[in-house]
C-alpha cells in the first residue's frame, strides 16, 4: 500500500476522511473477535451441559436427554428412555447443571465488576466481604440451628442455611460500603481496607462457632465451606437464578462507566460519569450475585478471578465485551469443574471448591509471576 492511500480524500458529500483508517480496521477486527469468542464460549457451554447431564452412574445419550425433555413438554420424539432415566435427568442432573451455570456466571460477572471498580485485575468478589459474611451466616445457621429447633439435618435446615448466608452476605457488603462512604463520596481504597477488616472479623466469628459445634455440625460446616452443587434443586435454582440473571442483564449499563474509571475517578467525572452512583450500583450487583451464588452452593473460589482474566486476555479490557464474556466463561468453568468433581473419583464426589482451587491457584500464581517487575 502506498503512502498516498491513507491521505485524506473528499467524499461526494464534501466530508474529509481517511480513505482507509487503521482505527476503523482495528475496530472491525475486534468486533469480529468478540463475536467469535462469545460464540465459542456459548458452544462450549452447550457441549459441557450436554456432557454433564449425560455422564454419571446412569448414562444418558443426547437423544435420550432430548426425548425426556420433549416428553416433558408433551411432544413425542427422541430416543427411548426409562422412568428411572427421566427421574435422574429431571430431578438431579438438569437442576444441578443449570445451577452450575447460574453460580459460575454470577461469580465471574462479580469478579469482572470488582476488578473494574477497584482498577485492579487481581481483585476478587470477596473483597467487599460478601463471601466471608455468607460463611458466617451459614455457620451460625448450622451451629445454632439446633438451638432454634431447625437443625441442618432436617428438611428446613438447608433453607435456613441458604437464607442466613444470603442475608449475612448482603449485610456485610452494606457495612463495608457504608464505612467507605462519607459526605456522599465513597473511597475505593477505604472500601478495600474495610473489606479486609470485615473479612477478618467474620473469619473470627466462624472460628468461634466452630468451637461450639459438635461432630455433625462441624462436618456440615466443613462441606459447606468447600462448596458443592450436590444439593441443587429446582427450588434453589428458582431463588438464585433471578438474582444472578438480573445482575447479568443490568451489568452492560456499567460497561462505559467502568471503562472510564480505568482512567481514574477524576477523569471519569470529567467524561460525565456519575462515579458515586456507579460505585453503589456496581457493589450492589456484585453483592447480590455473589450472595445468591454462595447461599446455594457454598464457598467457591477462583472463578471470579480466573474467568475475567481469561476473557481479558482474549478480548482486552473493554467492559462491553468483558462482562458478558466473563459470565459465559464462568458458567463454562463451573460446569466442567462440577463434572470433574463428581466423576474423577466416582462414586466419591470431590467438592467443587477443591476442583476450582486446584485449577485456579496455579493460574493465579502465573498471573503474579507475569505482573512481577523485570
Amino acid at each position: 500500500m502506498t503512502a498516498e492511500a491513507t491521505l485524506p480524500v473528499e467524499t461526494a458529500r464534501g466530508d474529509v476522511r481517511a480513505a482507509e483508517s487503521p482505527f476503523e480496521a482495528a475496530a472491525v477486527r475486534r468486533a469480529r473477535r468478540v463475536r467469535l469468542v462469545l460464540a465459542g464460549l456459548s458452544v462450549l457451554l452447550v457441549l459441557g451441559a450436554l456432557l454433564s447431564v449425560g455422564v454419571g452412574a446412569v448414562g444418558l445419550a443426547p437423544g435420550q436427554t432430548l426425548g425426556i425433555l420433549l416428553a416433558r413438554l408433551g411432544i413425542t420424539g427422541g430416543a427411548a428412555f426409562t422412568d428411572q432415566e427421566a427421574s435422574v435427568l429431571l430431578a438431579i442432573r438438569l437442576p444441578r447443571v443449570l445451577l452450575s451455570i447460574v453460580v459460575g456466571a454470577g461469580l465471574a460477572l462479580s469478579g469482572a465488576v470488582m476488578q473494574g471498580l477497584f482498577r485492579n485485575p487481581l481483585a476478587d468478589p470477596g473483597l467487599v466481604g460478601v463471601s466471608s459474611g455468607s460463611a458466617l451466616g451459614a455457620a451460625a445457621a448450622i451451629v445454632l440451628g439446633a438451638t432454634l429447633g431447625v437443625p441442618a439435618a432436617t428438611a428446613f435446615g438447608p433453607l435456613l442455611v441458604a437464607v442466613s448466608a444470603f442475608a449475612c452476605g448482603l449485610a456485610t457488603a452494606f457495612v463495608v460500603y457504608r464505612v467507605a462512604t462519607a459526605r456522599g463520596r465513597t473511597s475505593v481504597t477505604t472500601m478495600l481496607l474495610a473489606g479486609i477488616a470485615v473479612n477478618a472479623l467474620c473469619g473470627a466469628g466462624v472460628g468461634a462457632l466452630v468451637l461450639f459445634a459438635d461432630d455433625g455440625q462441624l462436618r456440615d460446616l466443613t462441606f459447606w465451606t468447600l462448596g458443592s452443587l450436590g444439593g441443587a434443586t429446582w427450588g434453589s435454582l428458582a431463588v438464585a437464578g433471578p438474582l444472578v440473571a438480573a445482575a447479568v442483564v443490568a451489568s452492560p449499563w456499567l460497561a462505559r462507566a467502568l471503562d472510564a474509571l480505568l482512567l481514574g475517578e477524576a477523569e471519569a467525572r470529567h467524561l460525565g460519569i456519575r462515579t458515586e452512583r456507579v460505585k453503589g450500583i456496581a457493589v450492589t450487583l456484585a453483592a447480590l450475585a455473589v450472595a445468591a451464588a454462595t447461599a446455594v452452593a457454598g464457598l467457591i473460589g477462583f472463578v471470579g478471578l480466573v474467568a475475567p482474566h481469561l476473557v481479558r486476555l482474549l478480548l482486552g479490557p473493554g467492559h462491553r465485551a468483558l462482562l458478558p464474556g466473563s459470565a459465559l466463561a464462568g458458567a463454562v468453568l463451573l460446569v466442567f469443574a462440577d463434572l470433574v468433581g463428581r466423576t474423577v473419583l466416582a462414586p466419591v464426589e470431590v467438592p467443587i471448591g477443591i476442583v476450582t482451587a486446584v485449577a485456579g491457584a496455579p493460574f493465579f500464581l502465573g498471573l503474579l509471576l507475569r505482573e512481577r517487575p523485570d
